[in-house]
């Protein structure tokens, strides 16, 4: 069943197209990631999904509704979510201020407390510095809090943009080990990502972006031993991923 379906969507900046025509799907219990350079539109796309920027044309589908004309909040409150690029989190606050403002639009509290237990469970470097200002935390424990922020608004789809930007090795490998991680739990995930290697071997479907357009769509495999995308992005002979 197709969770988010994104039918023509066209976005302009003025008189500049940061989209045109784009369409895509996710259906439930999938990872989706879209390719491409910087300035192809992909942050564009997320957050138009999102309802942050006015779509010229095209629609949003999310869970059998449309939902092109409602606000960003009412998209939050169905369950689609959005980890920006640079995490975003707020430095002056501690590292719980920070997860409760993903709580922010429920009302019940004892879950509320039960599942930010549960992000600590998951994310022991969180719990252990509860009290203290994200300013204090490392990128990948930044962006371990973003990640932790989003899932407490109970998302049914979580959008990622550039996740791994400015993370070390090790923290990168946590990070795509916990995208496949929530998404066995039935997270499904849209994933902007220019580790293009990584994005491809934990997506069930993949896009490819340029200049505002859809330019390759389809079997992440297929698309790794394309010789275009491998020119383009993954650099002369490189292997296909490991299947999911």
């Amino acid at each position: 069943m197709a969770l988010l379906e994104v039918s023509g969507l066209s976005v302009s900046y003025g008189r500049v197209a940061a989209l045109n025509d784009v369409s895509l799907t996710v259906r439930e219990g999938e990872i989706v990631t879209v390719l491409g350079a910087n300035g192809a539109g992909k942050s564009t796309l997320l957050r138009a999904i999102l309802g942050a920027v006015p779509a010229k044309a095209g629609g949003v589908t999310f869970a059998g509704e449309d939902v092109s004309r409602e606000p960003p909040h009412a998209r939050i409150a169905r369950g689609l979510c959005l980890v920006p690029e640079g995490r975003r989190i707020l430095i002056s606050l501690s590292v719980e201020e920070n997860l409760l403002l993903g709580a922010h639009m429920r009302r019940d509290t004892e879950a509320v407390r039960r599942e930010m237990d549960a992000i600590y469970g998951r994310f022991p470097n969180l719990a252990e510095r509860r009290k203290m200002l994200a300013s204090c935390l490392s990128g990948g424990e930044q962006q371990m809090l973003a990640i932790g922020r989003a899932m407490m608004a109970r998302p049914r789809l979580m959008m990622l943009d550039e996740p791994s930007l400015g993370l070390s090795p090790l923290f990168v490998s946590k990070l795509f080990a916990l995208i496949r991680e929530l998404n066995a739990e039935g997270l499904s995930v849209l994933l902007v990502e220019q580790n293009t290697t990584k994005a491809l071997a934990v997506a069930h479907g993949a896009t490819v972006l340029e200049l505002g357009r859809v330019i390759m769509a389809g079997d992440p495999k297929a698309l790794a031993a394309d010789p275009r995308l491998q020119e383009a992005y993954l650099g002369e002979g490189a292997a296909a991923p490991a299947p999911y």
